[in-house]
Order: structure tokens, then sequence, then C-alpha cells
């Protein structure tokens, strides 16, 4: 039975480190290890990166052996591993597609490069809904990842390796991307935090898109924390990336303060929302309740265009990816089918092969929305909702401090139970309209579902680029619920 290391806390991890209990090289050769013996049943890795784990592993044991570990960055010794869609040079970078299988990354992303450069151990690559396609990880042509709370359920997507890989313990932190919910849903669904930051506060150069207006990366965590440190890791401008935006703040400044004081806004029209099951209604009202035991006061809000932003979201999110997926042509990127002749068939044989059905599905919509005559009716009126969404949450903000919500209509679903692509993606009905307006959101564990077993989740919302708010309020639940456990069947080096 491996050691469980990546079941540590970060600064737990780095106190044992600091005070010579174990090495790097026991880190990372735990990890690896524990990565063999229980992502067999999980899935959550499509590349383990051993080499580059050990090589890392290595520096930082030079650097306790010639006393200079505290001068290393804030990960150093950390296993951290990356959502799939995030390049690593020298790694496979997929995006779980037969498109990109073969595809090895000639470069590194920023916010991986980051966490390499605060002295991460970079355990491997995770899978994920194709090209982020999806609310369930179904959609990987290189199969589906499982939930570890039941093997038989879905992680939630596109994220769904990155959560799973820490509710199993395997790693202590993952890096997901969120364009409509994908960190905060699988997070939900898993039972771990899961932050995705205000867009532009995290750089998404080396990040395959999907929609560009949409998408910002985040990590995944057992405790509050440790997603706070994460982002002290990786938040910040880029030149690489002229959607980034500077940031100097340091995230765990306040997560001790509570929440007294603070306003907090509820959505009664959420509460009440078609498809809300009753168990995931019970436990959101129950963290309202801790919350204002806690000392906030709780302030009704109302959100009157949220209605509309699956809507919009399914208008700029299919257009943005179809502007996206254009490059993958076999020519310059991507699978490319062999035995023909001339340019048209290649290229029209080689996305028909290398794009899934649900790829194929966005590209469709993509086109027809974009195409002459169709634009002026469904694109501009979706920026327009765009902007009524964006200015209802600045609206709200005049009068709360944070607001807490539901994540996921659901606890997490058997595999095979939702076949609709329309009932899929009303798995995000809660979490898109925060990707259109830009704001900050997370999801929080609160315990498992009275009638399901599973984990739930609530997700709390910051106004722009002030995620230190949410961290707070999400730091005082924390004092009532706990930081999130690995799921059980994977505890104590349990492997399921």
């Amino acid at each position: 039975m491996s050691e469980m290391f990546g079941a540590m806390g970060i600064a737990r991890l780095k106190a044992g480190l600091a005070a010579k209990e174990f090495s790097a090289a026991e880190v990372a050769q735990g990890a690896l290890a524990r990565i063999a013996e229980a992502d067999q049943q999980v899935h959550s890795f499509l590349e383990v990166t051993e080499q580059m784990a050990l090589a890392a592993a290595a520096q930082v044991d030079k650097a306790i052996a010639v006393g200079t570990f505290g001068e290393m960055g804030i990960l150093a010794g950390v296993p951290v591993a990356f959502k799939d869609n995030m390049n690593l040079e020298g790694t496979r970078t997929t995006c779980s597609s037969r498109m990109l299988e073969n595809y090895v990354s000639p470069y590194t992303a920023t916010c991986v490069e980051k966490c390499l450069q605060a002295g991460a151990l970079p355990m491997g690559k995770l899978n994920m809904d194709e090209f982020a396609f999806g609310s369930s990880t179904e959609t990987s042509a290189f199969g589906p990842t499982r939930n570890p709370w039941d093997l038989q359920r879905v992680p939630g997507g596109s994220s769904g390796g990155s959560a799973a890989a820490v509710a199993a313990g395997l790693v202590c932190a993952t890096l997901g991307s969120d364009t409509g919910g994908s960190i905060r849903q699988p997070g939900a669904f898993c039972g771990v935090v899961g932050l995705k930051p205000t867009y532009g506060t995290v750089s998404r150069y080396g990040v395959v898109a999907f929609g560009s207006s949409l998408d910002q990366v985040g990590p995944f965590t057992r405790s509050v924390e440790d997603a706070a440190l994460m982002m002290n890791v990786l938040a910040g401008r880029d030149p690489l990336d002229c959607t980034s935006q500077p940031c100097s703040a340091d995230f765990t400044a306040n997560l001790a303060e509570g929440v007294r004081g603070m306003r907090i806004g509820v959505v009664p029209e959420f509460m009440e929302a078609k498809g809300l099951t009753d168990e995931v209604r019970q436990k959101v009202a129950d963290a309202i309740k801790q919350v204002e035991a806690l000392g906030a006061q709780l302030v009704e809000i109302d959100l009157p265009h949220a209605r509309a932003a699956m809507s919009a979201y399914y208008v700029l999110g299919p257009s943005e990816a179809f502007s996206n997926l254009a490059r993958f042509d076999s020519v310059r990127y991507g699978y490319c089918d062999p035995g023909h002749t001339d340019l048209g068939s290649q290229y029209d044989a080689s996305r028909a092969v290398g794009f899934g059905a649900e790829a194929k599905r966005r590209i469709m919509l993509g086109s027809y929305l974009l195409s002459a005559g169709v634009y002026d009716k469904y694109y501009y009126p979706a920026q327009q909702v765009r902007t009524l969404i964006t200015q209802d949450y600045q609206q709200a903000y005049e009068k709360v401090d944070c607001i807490l919500t539901p994540v996921a209509p659901r606890t997490a679903f058997k595999f095979g139970e939702i076949g609709d692509p329309t009932e899929m993606y009303l798995s995000d009905m809660f979490t898109i309209s925060i990707n259109i307006a830009g704001n900050g959101g997370m999801s929080m564990p609160v315990g498992l579902g009275e009638a399901s077993g599973m984990p739930v989740g609530v997700q709390l919302i910051s106004p722009a680029f002030h995620d230190a708010n949410m961290l707070r309020v999400a730091a005082a639940l924390e004092t009532v619920y706990g930081p999130a456990p690995v799921a059980p069947d994977f505890a104590d080096g349990k492997v399921a």
C-alpha cells in the first residue's frame, strides 16, 4: 500500500518536507505508486509524467539539503496534475480527442509553467470531455473517468479527471478549465473545492480554447486554503495573453476573518428552479442558514436575465468553438485520414473521424449561427443578453458582497442515465451566467445528499476581481463542514 502523499494538504506536505519527515523523492514515488494502484478504477489520468515528477523532486531535495527550501515557491514538493487541454512541453495534449491523439506539445502553458516555477511535482495530464464539450467526461475519446464516491456515476465535466484525481487522493491539487461550469460542477459532483476565478485573473496562453471569451483556468483542491494558495501561484498578468490582468492580491489574507458583517445574496428563483432536486435544495438551504448563523446578513436579490443565460451561452459558446476548431484541418493540426488524393476529401474525412459526436454537434451549430442571415437573428441578440446579465450582477453587488446558490440541480448521475444532449446541458443551469458575466465563482462541498448519498456543493459568486470575497465565505463554511475528505473507498490507502 503506497503512502497517500496526494491526500495531504499543501501546508502539511511542505511542513513534512521542511522537517525532513520524508523527502520530495518519496513524495513523488508515493504519488506515482498511488496513481498506478488506484487510477485503474478511476481513469483520471491520460498520461503520467514519471520522469518529470522525479526530476522536479530531485531539485526540491537538493534545496532541502543546502538549506534553501524556504526560498522555493509555494508548491515546492507538491504533486499537481493538469487537465489535458493545457500544454506541457514533451507531453501529449489531446483534449481527449482522436483529432489530437498524437499531438506532442512544443511549449508549456503559462498556468502550468507557473506551477512548475513554484516547485510543483508534475504528475501528468488528466481526462476530460472532448475539447471540454460536456458535463460528465463521457465524451472523452479515451474512455470516461469514474466518480471516486461511486464508480457507477460520472465525475461531472468537462474537468472530470481533474476533480476525480483530487477526490481519490491521487494528487494534492489539479488545474481545470471552466467555460460554463466545467470546474464548479465536477467539484460539486466529486465533493472537492473547485474555483473558477474572474475572467482575466489567470492566463489562458497555452490552453486549447473552447470559448475564448468564456474560458478560465482554476484549481481543484480539498481545502479552501489550498485553493487560495493555488490562486497565489496562478494569478497575474501574462504578456502572452492580452486578456490577463495584473494581480498582486494574497488570496489567503482574509480567510480567517469570518463572514460577520458580510452581506450574502440569495436568489429565491434559483431555489425554486425546475429540476432542482429536493436533496440539493435542502443542503443549499442548510448552508444558507449556516452562513447566517456565522454572522452574515442574508439579502434576497433578483437576477432577472439569468434565465436567458442558457440560451445565450449555447449561441456564444458553439460560435466561438466553431471558430477555434477550424484550425484542426488535418494539414496544420490534427488527425489526417489516409488514402485521399485531394485536399477537400482529406479535410472532410479527417474531421469526420477525428471529432466525436458532441464536437461535431457544436461545430455544426456554431457554423449555422454564424452564417449569413442567421448571425443577426441569434448571435447579436445573445451578446445583448450578455450585457444585460452582466448588468444584473453589477446591480446585485451594490447590495451584497457575495452570492450563494446551488452549483448543479442534482448530484452525480449514473453513466448512461442522461442521453438527451439538452438535458445534459441543464447540468450547468446555475453556473453558466457567471461565465457570461465574467465573475468569479467556486464550488464548496457541504455534505452528502440524503437520497443519493453523493456529494453536494454550493456555489459562491464574487464581484469581478474580488475573488477573495468568495474565498472568505468558503473558509467560514469550512469551519462548519470541514475540508473535503478523500472519497471513502480510496481513503487510508484503500483502492475501490
